[in-house]
């Protein structure tokens, strides 16, 4: 795709936009989801005792939450309304249970829970957010690419030069016509939602619904943005079943209704830097089951089918690497490693990091892969289901049982663990190799190999005398890597930038000036004898593991 190339919407009239129908029938959409959530909570607990379990559960898991950990976005009733469960819970352990009381208690916790999720879109706070974004954006880019602080009122460059969308794009904006799109993004960044926000707008789709952590909405800056643009609320602190399950039953219900999707199914951002292996499958199990309810209810009005849309996000660096390598590495090693914290919590530091962002030159890729339907088959253009010689199959057929669409717990998630796998694959085959992803990748190996007798943790103790690589031994060690990858990008394995062809020395230089460039302190940096050196190993290690899982270690 040029990056130039501006798109008409595919749906011109707001009225029409499947989120905003949803957000006009909002209370009807909550009332679905609700019932949707209250027969799968009940099929799980299975009896009346266990249900009850399940519910001191929760309340018990709750309170800690609001005790422990209470964020400013959280309801003020909070306290008031579990104390209330709490009283009644109590009562009926006391007195006994009418089955009526404790259908009621569920039926007020999942409402609760459900309206939490809501997301409060509106077309009229849309636009501004998208023309903010714009305007914002350009401006900056504008100051960082001509000379003068005038230039921040320049239209000469726009997000489209910043941002390469590449990939199945044209599919994409085909099939958002004939049934429902569910975009499964990669994820690395706080950033990602208004970043895929945008591309969606600039592919010219209509808005999605899609999950954002609750923790973002405690940012005024970011929750302003994410209600904006679609978000739903998506609150980690809570792990109980009733919660989970009414947060599936709210992606279900809004895909059965012909709302485009899009949620982050590695769950959260990932820690190590690696690109995504083990997928969330609640969030796609969802996905599974929206797609048999429509083949169940045959509404000839409603859509037909559900594509998934496996999307990369390419960035030379991501602000919050620091704080995320450190969990990743606490949890891995336990008490072997210190946390220290480097993460924005504030507006002030959202801005500041968007203003360097975007003064800094860097380039963002976004690659769009081929959609699949839900058992994992890609389809072609129209979006018909192909099996692996290229031949036309019936995804309908696959949820049938003598001739009728049934439910079948089991056979729906090995449909579900065969959707994720592909989706993997893809992130892997899609996703664009940066000259900053080989550079630090490089980096790393040679000195794990270089000291291969040193586990993970005490690699990255070594002290800067110990971590100098001799600039044509690295240059050496690059260029055998840049083959590699060169030779896959040819077989259909692997994408790269453009920017990582030409001269070797200046593609060097480039990685190392883009990786990390926002850090304190640089994961790579040239020394004053013209070799390379790093200034934190364990940021180091994060860009090195956005080209784990590809084997290419072994060609060093």
């Amino acid at each position: 795709m040029n990056s130039q190339q501006k798109y008409k919407p595919i749906v011109e009239e707001t009225r029409r936009w499947p989120v905003v129908v949803l957000s006009r029938n909002s209370e009807t959409f909550i009332e679905d989801v609700r019932k949707e959530a209250i027969v799968r909570i009940k099929e799980i607990t299975g009896s009346k005792a266990v249900l009850i379990e399940e519910l001191e559960t929760t309340l018990y898991r709750e309170k800690l939450r609001v005790k422990r950990n209470p964020w400013k976005v959280d309801p003020p009733d909070d306290m008031d309304f579990w104390n209330d469960v709490r009283s009644r819970l109590v009562g009926i352990s006391t007195n006994g249970s009418e089955e009526s009381d404790i259908d009621q208690i569920l039926d007020e916790i999942v409402d609760r829970y459900a309206n939490e999720i809501l997301s409060k879109f509106k077309p009229s706070s849309y636009r501004f957010a998208r023309r903010v974004v714009k305007f914002g954006f350009g401006r900056l880019l504008n100051a960082s690419r001509v000379k003068g602080w005038g230039s921040l009122w320049s239209k000469k460059y726009t997000l489209n030069d910043k941002i390469l969308i590449e990939g199945e794009v044209d599919q994409l904006r085909n099939l958002g016509n004939k049934g429902t799109v569910v975009m499964v993004p990669t994820h690395f960044s706080n950033m990602d939602s208004i970043l895929v926000g945008w591309v969606i707008h600039s592919m010219g789709l209509p808005p999605f619904i899609y999950g954002a952590g609750l923790n973002l909405f405690n940012i005024s800056i970011l929750a302003y943005f994410m209600n904006s643009l679609g978000a739903y609320k998506v609150d980690r602190r809570k792990k109980n079943m009733i919660y989970i399950e009414t947060l599936k039953a709210y992606s279900n219900v809004a895909i059965q209704k012909g709302c485009h999707s899009l949620f982050f199914p590695g769950g959260t951002r990932s820690r190590s830097g690696k690109i995504e292996r083990h997928l969330k499958r609640g969030l796609l199990n969802s996905v599974v089951d929206a797609q048999r309810i429509i083949y169940e209810n045959d509404n000839p009005e409603g859509p037909k089918k559900v594509f998934v849309v496996p999307v990369t996000l390419n960035y030379h660096f991501v602000l919050e690497a620091p704080a995320l390598i450190n969990q990743y590495l606490k949890i891995k090693g336990q008490e072997r490693y210190y946390v220290e914290n480097d993460e924005y919590s504030s507006s002030y530091r959202i801005l500041k990091f968007l203003f360097k962002f975007f003064t800094k030159g860097s380039d963002i890729s976004v690659s769009v892969g081929q959609a699949m339907d839900v058992l994992g088959n890609h389809v072609d253009f129209e979006g018909n289901s192909l099996d692996g010689s290229g031949r036309k199959i019936s995804t309908r057929d696959y949820f049938m049982k003598n001739g009728v669409v049934t439910y079948d717990k089991q056979r729906d998630e090995e449909y579900t663990k065969r959707l994720s796998k592909v989706i993997v694959d893809d992130y892997h085959r899609i996703g664009a190799v940066f000259s900053s992803h080989l550079v630090a990748f490089t980096a790393f190996e040679i000195l794990s190999k270089r000291y291969s007798k040193l586990d993970l943790y005490n690699l990255l103790r070594l002290p800067d005398d110990d971590i100098i690589i001799e600039y044509e031994e690295f240059k050496e060690s690059f260029s055998k890597l840049r083959e590699v990858i060169f030779q896959w990008h040819k077989e259909g394995k692997i994408n790269i930038s453009n920017r990582l062809k030409g001269d070797i020395d200046a593609v060097i230089k480039l990685g190392i000036n883009n990786v990390g460039m926002y850090h304190a302190s640089r994961p790579l940096i040239i020394t004053k004898d013209k070799n390379i050196s790093s200034q934190s190993l364990n940021t180091l290690y994060y860009y090195r593991n956005r080209l784990d899982g590809y084997g290419l270690e072994e060609y060093l």
